[in-house]
């Protein structure tokens, strides 16, 4: 009778103590409290073959924090970081679209294959150059990475020559805005391009080695782990996506404004990393965990909207919300919480009173306890000692 509440105290304690319960519990309750709010909230309607709604919105903002954490949580698993992230963007969307703006026909999809591919490509120029720094020069990661935060805007200004670079092109309009068997466009590469770096990284030796560098790289080194090389190619891999998430940011306006595209985004691509569960000082990492993150974020910012808070409040509340569930899920909270629950888990069992022998005050029960004691004690191990091998 006593294994089943047991067996589920157990099973209770082993959810709440998940990495992703807090985050997921959180969003959870952000969903709910919006469609309280705003009664139509979790509606999805199909118009023109496409699925629209608020939930679809949210999956669609939620691809670009998406595409942005999954570079970074690689790079942090090797023990580094990139500050980079936000600037790439919008280095990779001013040339793609400089590109389309003096092209003679914009709307042919040659044409707007070359201009994305020509913005992925600066992505791995960007991404090499991060690593060259952190793996060749030894520079660390916070300041090599801090360089191109800094300067790349002004490269961005320069690649757009200080205008709001703007153009009409349908076919790289969609790449944002476009739909796929009634699901965003967006939402479909962010998916591909996701389940595709998994794959790599858990079905093969890449994701070993990466933890292996996150805990100690010089032991990795020793062991045969080519750590220059694989840290530089997950920067590499950071620049890529962080190219393709400018690019489908901007694509749905289809306009390049350096000054603003990415701004602070490096911040909230590390935020959902953190959310994810996985640690900003390197080793074991959770891809999965990603998603929760990246769709947590999106409805934060979303709920601010539909609580009618100030615009100027947004931070304020996504700051809240964030150290609300680190605190929650902090090893200190959650000791607290489990020492709280072994303090109120009642009397002991009868099997275990039972077993407790009561001191008695007259002499046969003094003698009654101590022949008890003398019985219960462990017997002594044996003094022959046995030959166990040379």
């Amino acid at each position: 009778m006593s294994a089943t509440p047991s067996g589920t105290v157990g099973w209770a304690r082993r959810v709440v103590g998940h990495t992703l319960f807090w985050p997921t519990a959180a969003l959870v309750a952000l969903l709910v409290a919006c469609a309280v709010a705003s009664p139509g909230f979790l509606d999805i309607t199909v118009r023109e073959g496409a699925l629209v709604g608020q939930p679809i919105d949210l999956l669609r903002n939620s691809v670009t924090p998406l595409l942005l954490a999954l570079g970074m949580c690689l790079v942090i698993a090797t023990g580094g970081i990139d500050l980079s992230v936000g600037a790439v963007m919008a280095i990779s969307l001013a040339v793609s679209l400089t590109y389309l703006d003096g092209a003679t026909d914009p709307t042919n999809p040659v044409t707007v294959a070359t201009a994305v591919v020509l913005g992925l490509v600066l992505g791995v120029a960007v991404g090499a150059f991060n690593g060259t720094l952190v793996t060749v020069l030894g520079v660390q990661p916070f300041i090599a990475t801090m360089i191109l935060m800094v300067a790349g805007r002004g490269i961005a200004m320069l690649i757009t020559k200080g205008q709001i670079t703007t153009v009409t092109s349908p076919p790289f309009k969609a790449l944002g805005a476009g739909s796929v068997l009634g699901l965003p466009q967006a939402v479909v590469i962010g998916a591909v391009v996701f389940a595709l770096v998994a794959l790599v990284v858990r079905r093969t030796a890449l994701g070993v080695l990466l933890e292996a560098i996150g805990v100690n790289r010089e032991s990795a080194r020793l062991s045969g782990v080519r750590a220059r090389s694989t840290t530089w190619t997950v920067y590499v891999l950071a620049g890529v996506l962080a190219a393709l998430a400018g690019i489908i940011y901007g694509a749905p306006t289809m306009a390049a404004d350096a000054n603003n595209i990415g701004l602070f985004f490096e911040l909230n691509a590390i935020v959902v990393v953190v959310l994810g569960g996985t640690k900003l000082d390197g080793g074991r990492f959770y891809l999965s965990g990603l998603v929760v993150g990246a769709l947590l974020l999106t409805t934060i910012e979303r709920a601010v909207i539909i609580f009618q808070l100030p615009s100027t409040t947004t931070n304020l509340f996504k700051a809240a919300v964030l150290i609300a569930l680190c605190v929650a899920a902090s090893p200190r909270a959650r000791g607290w919480l489990a020492s709280r629950r072994t303090a109120s888990s009642g009397p002991r069992r009868p099997e275990a009173a039972a077993t407790t022998t009561q001191p008695s005050s007259s002499p046969s029960g003094a003698s009654t306890a101590s022949s008890s004691r003398a019985s219960s004690a462990p017997p002594r191990p044996s003094t022959t000692t046995r030959e166990v091998g040379a």
